[in-house]
């Protein structure tokens, strides 16, 4: 992890900061706040409504919370032409770019194990591997760099088509044990086989499968990378927000067209999902792109740069900090402020809370982004 004092570059993509601030927000703590809300205005709809925003699909399908995750990989992927291209132009050679590689993959895969594998319980029986989405994101990354590292635009959007479709023809082909093939239940599909034979013991059980999905999860990382190459290109603002709006909408057509045959399944990542989530990322990244680099329109996005330019940061500190009924320790120290508050606010009381909470982080985010100290694996 390299922690040492930077500060943003004049070639960043402000709407990929801003993007991945708005991403981070939803992950880290504005799912309790929507929750918080529909409880306090006592609307039995709005509450289930928020309640189906802010939960999974249980198995096949699709629902608001499933982009969560896909814009996540999506975006770690389009900051990679940035950041090899600023390795590159200060003379950093082959070598040098395969061991920062190797380096984030292996601080990312820690990074998981002690947020969400109990690493530092340092206790076997409770230990578990590839149980955090940090640990599907370094195996992916991996993929995708390497990739990326050694093929041009074509030879990247050749990779994505032959990994969704092997990744296709290894779940409809392939049989497993007591269920043969082409199964896609939670019980008998090959990528929670798969996970189960590997993983033994240390199989988290939790009905999502990573190692097979690994090419699928660099599929997301490298589209978010072609995405991010067709806009430092050369061609004109209209153009390139044009063009990212309708790659958008053919992938989720796509996905859509394939899901009669290849199910939309976030747990185990079929290609169809994978396909139909990073299509509307796509189109989220020309709408952000559009509105604030083309328009200008800056101010609104401060909240989410000063969250998305410590990203890890943040998404680390709440699993490590925040983790439990009652906002853990951001929302303890956000009591002190509000608690007096609760006698008066009623229902109100969890979202002045879970605001507070979220207020604490917020203002360490904000000290480092003032302090030029940006956190990066």
């Amino acid at each position: 992890m390299d922690s040492r004092v930077s500060s943003p570059t004049a070639d960043r993509l402000v709407s990929l900061d801003a993007l991945r601030g708005v991403d981070m927000f939803w992950l880290t703590g504005g799912t309790a706040i929507l929750l918080a809300v529909a409880r306090g205005t006592g609307s039995p709809e709005f509450l289930e409504l928020a309640k189906r925003w802010t939960s999974h699909a249980p198995w096949e399908g699709f629902q608001l919370h499933d982009l969560i995750l896909p814009l996540f990989f999506f975006i770690v992927g389009a900051a990679m032409p940035l950041s090899f291209g600023k390795r590159l132009a200060r003379g950093d050679g082959k070598g040098s770019l395969y061991r920062h590689v190797w380096t984030r993959t292996a601080l990312l895969f820690i990074l998981g194990l002690i947020g969400q594998g109990h690493l530092l319980a340092y206790d076997l029986d409770r230990l578990r591997i590839l149980y955090s989405v940090l640990e599907s994101l370094a195996l992916g990354y991996a993929v995708a760099a390497i990739v990326y590292l050694n093929t041009r635009v074509l030879g990247q959007a050749v990779a994505v088509a032959v990994f969704l479709l092997g990744s296709w023809a290894a779940l409809v082909w392939i049989p497993v044990p007591g269920h043969g093939a082409g199964v896609l239940t939670p019980e008998g599909n090959l990528v929670g086989y798969v996970d189960k034979l590997v993983l033994g013991p240390f199989y988290g059980g939790d009905g999502w499968g990573r190692i097979v999905s690994t090419p699928n999860c660099a599929c997301m990382l490298l589209i978010g990378a072609l995405a991010c190459q067709w806009l430092r290109s050369d061609r004109g603002q209209a153009v390139k927000v044009a063009g990212l709006l309708l790659a958008g909408a053919a992938c989720v057509g796509l996905g859509l067209a394939w899901s009669p045959w290849l199910p939309i399944i976030k747990s185990i990542k079929t290609s169809s999902f994978i396909l139909y989530a990073t299509g509307q990322s796509i189109m989220l990244l020309a709408v952000f792109y559009l509105v604030v680099d083309v328009w200008g329109w800056r101010a609104w996005t401060f909240p989410f740069v000063v969250i998305g330019m410590n990203s890890i940061a943040v998404y680390m500190a709440v699993l490590v900090f925040d983790w439990g009924p009652g906002g853990g320790l951001f929302g303890q120290i956000g009591a002190v402020f509000v608690g007096g508050l609760r006698p008066w606010l009623g229902a109100w009381w969890p979202l002045v809370h879970e605001l507070a909470r979220y207020t604490v982080i917020w203002l360490i985010l904000y000290w480092m982004y003032r302090a030029r100290s940006f956190v990066r694996v």
